[in-house]
């Protein structure tokens, strides 16, 4: 495991003098804001198709780099305007490759966010809020509760921090919405974020390689199902039964197991995509074969995918992971019945990265990391 620490990242923003005039933050501004912003300053609509392919294709850090603007237009810009990212506090790297990030925003609040290196992609892992209120049972990510939401720039900005940061590659990049947080209980960021992360004159990431993973926000899934381009969905199941899911999840009490399913049935993924159910499995808990059945008879003829998610134990998690053939039995019930199942691979365990292990402690600090 290797750690960078505050004075040894690269692109750490230095912190702004506090006797300096807060500029607003450009980066983050969607197509229509640009727009408006163009014609309050005079300049053609098609300026904000320019400001949002140095933003987000290109990623420029600085307004100065926006060189077919015109120096006139950046100047007047830069009288309110900047571009800012998170800050890089510490990067961790497990002994998979995977890479753990702390990134400081503004107000001094703290996210966690990956990047997963695999053969055929890159795979970033990117926050919605400040912890998180759904106090999962198994996920160590709410158990200090949760602090705000995050902004449209403070999601996007990960994703801009962990693309500068990371080895130049060819490799295309899949984004998944599934750290720190619920991201349909930050539902306007989240589909703002979504909007310009799928934009072609955004970050340009086909829909099929965005990924948003929920518990199952009802309103807020009803919100995703009316955006005119969507990405792949994930919703986190982990049980069959509405008694023990209500144990494991507590909001199934607010938004119960059939409505939820029932929601994904009418989501339309992108094309060649497909509904993801998400099951934890704990020992003893949720893992028997008569959990594997309920599951099936729960999904019925629904054309869906399952992803099993062996428990990454973690300090505070009052659970066990399975065991091996546990898994497997699992797994083969599911597949008997025609459903598709896949295993996940757990990664960046060492360096408390794998699903469910991105904490802060009560004050809003980072967690413990492994050593």
């Amino acid at each position: 495991m290797h750690l960078t620490a505050v004075g040894q990242a690269p692109l750490a923003s230095p912190p702004q003098s506090q006797t300096q005039p807060a500029l607003k933050n450009l980066f983050g501004l969607g197509r229509g804001e640009l727009v408006s912003l163009c014609a309050a300053m005079g300049e053609p609509p098609y300026r904000a198709r320019q400001i949002s392919s140095w933003l987000y294709r290109r990623r420029a850090r600085a307004l100065e780099a926006m060189t077919d603007l015109g120096r006139e237009v950046r100047a007047r810009l830069a009288e309110a305007w900047t571009v800012r990212w998170p800050s890089i506090v510490e990067r961790r790297e497990s002994h998979d490759g995977t890479l753990k990030y702390l990134l400081a925003l503004d107000d001094g609040a703290t996210i966690e966010c990956v990047l997963i290196p695999e053969t055929r992609r890159r795979t970033l892992c990117l926050s919605t809020q400040v912890g998180c209120a759904l106090r999962c049972a198994f996920c160590l990510t709410g158990l200090a509760g949760y602090r705000r939401n995050l902004t449209c720039a403070e999601i996007l900005g990960q994703a801009a921090v962990l693309m500068a940061d990371a080895p130049a590659s060819d490799k295309p990049c899949n984004v998944v919405i599934m750290g720190m947080g619920e991201p349909l209980l930050n539902v306007d960021a989240t589909l703002a974020a979504l909007r310009l992360l799928m934009d072609a004159d955004g970050f340009g990431i086909p829909p099929r390689r965005v990924t948003l993973s929920t518990v199952g926000i009802l309103p807020g899934l009803e919100r995703l199902i009316a955006e005119p381009r969507r990405p792949n969905l994930a919703v986190s199941l982990h049980a069959a039964r509405p008694e023990l899911r209500r144990r494991l999840v507590p909001i199934e009490a607010k938004y119960p197991l059939d409505e939820v399913i029932a929601l994904a049935r009418r989501y339309s993924p992108p094309a060649g995509g497909r509904v993801t159910f998400e099951y934890v499995l704990l020992r003893g808990v949720n893992d028997t074969p008569s959990d594997a059945r309920a599951l099936v008879r729960r999904l019925g003829d629904l054309r869906a995918k399952v992803n099993l998610i062996p428990l990454n134990a973690a300090p505070g998690i009052p659970f066990e992971p399975p065991t091996d053939d546990a898994v497997d039995a699992f797994a083969r019930i599911l597949s008997d019945a025609r459903l598709t199942v896949s295993v996940r691979k757990p990664r960046g365990q060492d360096v408390l990265a794998a699903c469910g292990q991105l904490h802060l402690d009560p004050a809003g600090n980072p967690s413990p990391h492994a050593s």
